[in-house]
């Protein structure tokens, strides 16, 4: 490849997604630590797509991605990123009902969001389900991700970029210009280096570690181990998926089994996450008292770490005393729904073009300068 313009740090979905739309206009290099691509958050997510999910801002770009998503499968010549997945949410108890109600005020200003329902109806829409005080239920999908995600490098190679495994980064460091200002950032690998005029960092859980490397102020970003396990059962038919609204656990259909979530949020720090066995036996204890499936075990296990800024918003875009050093992470669980829109505002905000007449985000929403 041509010698690079931009360097985009983190193989995961932020990290090749905005790749990509930036080598619709750049040269991209994307470095990635470990041995192959996604093997952190991206390949270890529940991968949904629900409209309503998460804060204001994710929320309109998860809204924003249902017409790109068709579209981007279109564009990079790939199968169908979603698949329609009902989803139900479930009040079991006053904490349930009272977060459900908290819920359906964010809700109430999305058209495409989920529709409140009675208990009864709640549970005559969850197969196995009683006891329900309220719910509400909504048209979501179970989404590709690890298509998703290698439809989007295959683009990025397609438009020239470049990609590069077990190349982590050991250093960063800004180039001087002319006028005593920032010119660039050098980056350096074990066996290779660049300079370059932007750096893109979408590393998730090791963005602020990189930006400390880099001399910047990091974007205050925690990440938090999830844990998801699969269990055997006979799952009945026109199982949607399960959310309790209390944030307690949930369950979607996953072939002949349930894959499960205590819905943990532990505070960790970056590396390869692991499942507790307390948090295993959370998902399965919770999923069956309100399912009454008959759960007793489960056939594998994993753990995944998502990361929030303080605030639950995406952080894109850079800090007016350090040029061309972009942040682009802090994408929670909401990575994967949000990645065809996030990826497209990342690459407006970081090339100074306009955002999408389609985003309703604007820079300043999810600027590091927030923080």
């Amino acid at each position: 490849m041509q010698t690079p313009d931009v360097i985009v740090i983190g193989g995961g979905i932020a990290g090749a997604s905005v790749a990509y739309e930036l080598a619709a206009s750049r040269t991209v290099l994307l470095l990635e630590a470990e041995a192959s691509l996604a093997m952190h958050s991206t390949g270890r997510s529940a991968a949904t797509y629900i409209p309503g999910h998460g804060t204001a801002t994710f929320r309109a770009l998860i809204r924003a991605s249902a017409a790109r998503f068709p579209a981007l499968a279109e564009e990079l010549d790939a199968p169908p990123f979603l698949r329609p997945l009902t989803t139900v949410f479930t009040a079991l108890d006053a904490d349930g009902e009272r977060e459900l109600e908290v819920l359906q005020r964010e809700w109430s200003a999305e058209p495409d969001g989920p529709r409140p329902l009675t208990g009864a109806e709640t549970d005559r829409a969850c197969p196995g389900l009683r006891g329900s005080r309220a719910g509400a239920i909504v048209q979501a999908a179970d989404a590709d991700a690890i298509g998703l995600h290698g439809a989007y490098v295959r683009g990025l190679r397609r438009r020239g970029g470049s990609v590069r495994r077990g190349a982590r980064v050991t250093g960063i460091e800004p180039v001087g210009g002319c006028g005593g200002g920032i010119a660039g950032w050098r980056v350096e690998t074990a066996t290779d280096g660049w300079t370059v005029p932007d750096v893109v960092v979408a590393a998730g859980a090791w963005t602020d570690t990189l930006a400390g490397l880099a001399g910047v102020r990091g974007a205050r970003l925690q990440p938090y181990r999830r844990t998801i396990a699969i269990s055997p059962c006979a799952v009945p038919a026109g199982m949607p998926m399960l959310i309790d609204a209390a944030d307690r656990f949930y369950a979607k259909p996953e072939g002949d089994a349930l894959l499960l979530s205590p819905s943990d949020e532990t505070p960790v720090g970056p590396g390869d996450a692991k499942p507790d066995e307390l948090d295993v036996a959370s998902a399965l204890e919770r999923t069956e008292e309100a399912l009454h499936l008959g759960l007793r075990s489960v056939r594998t296990a994993w753990a995944g770490l998502r990361t929030f800024a303080p605030d639950r918003d995406p952080v894109v875009g850079s800090r007016p005393e350090h040029p061309g050093f972009h942040f682009f992470a802090g994408h929670g669980g909401s990575g994967i729904e949000s990645a065809p829109a996030l990826a497209a505002l990342g690459a407006a905000v970081l090339t100074g073009a306009p955002v999408p007449a389609d985003i309703p985000v604007t820079a300043a929403r999810v600027s590091p300068a927030r923080l």
